[in-house]
């Protein structure tokens, strides 16, 4: 890449150059800008490619493994200039597939068979209750009654809120996102969004403190066209849940790893059922406008955390029904 390198930089204004390094000396931590870089047929790599090749992912190859970011003015239709488009290697995530690499857990029919409905009176369910600024779990022998957030009659015009948990103990206030896009991360010198460091609790085990040394980072939320999308920004994996991600009719529950620097299409409004709720194997029902994130950890069938309330630190994405 060497060769292909040298003669981008050479295209590049100055003002580009310094964008490129900024980007490139902080590895994304930092908001830069685009680098516009002339458009051109006779290049053997488009200039985004080559340029995510040489500073992020070598086994990289084609434009359509990439996707724009929301930060991205490239991806909003450009500065107006069809001759240019943005080159910036942070500006871009990889696309992320439950196929590629097939992770087991993923698979609906790798786990046992969970009954739709209680079978025998021994059938534990969860419910959350709130009780003095933490949301608890108990267990029930009979289904819960509907606790989804009524959105319809939400009016300070947030499409979700943002629930942190860990474990079974909810931590902080719900966070209201107004902006297209949020960071969630752990500790930052410099950024604004949910900074998950900045919630108190006491008692954490080790096994907490562990799971939010990993954080880092974290993820970007951004609404969009359709759907809503997920960006890893950390250097550990997210393991994400929505009732939109597993394929059409599926009845068990899908969890999609998306490894850092990959980016996933974690709700789909149009895929999205009716009021009747989203069950979850041995958890009962859940508001189906609702992701599930945790942070490092995976659950599913096929692991030894069979739920997201196992998990150290998971975040919880309560959406607003669009109109």
């Amino acid at each position: 890449l060497k060769a292909a390198a040298h003669a981008l930089f050479k295209k590049l204004k100055d003002e580009e150059l310094e964008l490129l390094v900024q980007a490139v000396e902080s590895r994304g931590a930092c908001d830069s800008g685009c680098v516009w870089a002339p458009r051109g047929a006779k290049q053997a790599l488009p200039p985004q490619v080559l340029l995510c090749r040489l500073y992020r992912w070598p086994d990289l190859r084609l434009p359509h493994e990439l996707k724009h970011l929301c930060c991205c003015a490239g991806g909003r239709g450009g500065c107006g200039d069809p001759a240019v488009l943005c080159c910036n290697p942070h500006h871009f995530s990889r696309l992320a597939a439950p196929e590629t690499p097939p992770p087991p857990y993923s698979k609906a029919s790798c786990g046992p068979s969970w009954p739709d409905e209680p079978q025998h009176p021994g059938t534990q369910l969860l419910e959350f209750s709130y009780n003095g600024g933490d949301w608890r779990g108990k267990r029930l022998c009979s289904p819960p009654p509907d606790t989804s957030i009524s959105w319809s009659t939400v009016k300070d015009g947030c499409w979700c809120k943002l629930a942190y948990w860990e474990h079974r103990t909810r931590v902080g206030r719900l966070y209201a996102v107004h902006e297209t896009s949020v960071n969630v991360f752990g500790e930052l010198p410099r950024g604004s969004g949910f900074c998950l460091g900045q919630l108190p609790a006491a008692h954490r085990s080790r096994a907490v403190r562990r799971a939010r040394g990993k954080i880092g980072r974290g993820l970007v939320l951004s609404r969009e066209t359709g759907g809503v999308w997920a960006y890893n920004r950390s250097e550990h994996p997210i393991f994400v849940s929505s009732p939109t991600l597993g394929p059409p009719g599926t009845r068990g529950l899908t969890v999609l790893k998306v490894l850092p620097g990959y980016s996933a299409k974690v709700f789909d409004y149009e895929r999205v059922g009716g009021e009747g709720g989203w069950r979850l194997p041995g958890e009962g029902p859940c508001d189906p406008h609702s992701i599930r994130i945790s942070f490092a950890k995976g659950w599913g069938p096929c692991y030894s955390r069979q739920f997201i309330t196992s998990c150290p630190c998971w975040l919880e994405v309560l959406l607003n029904q669009p109109c």
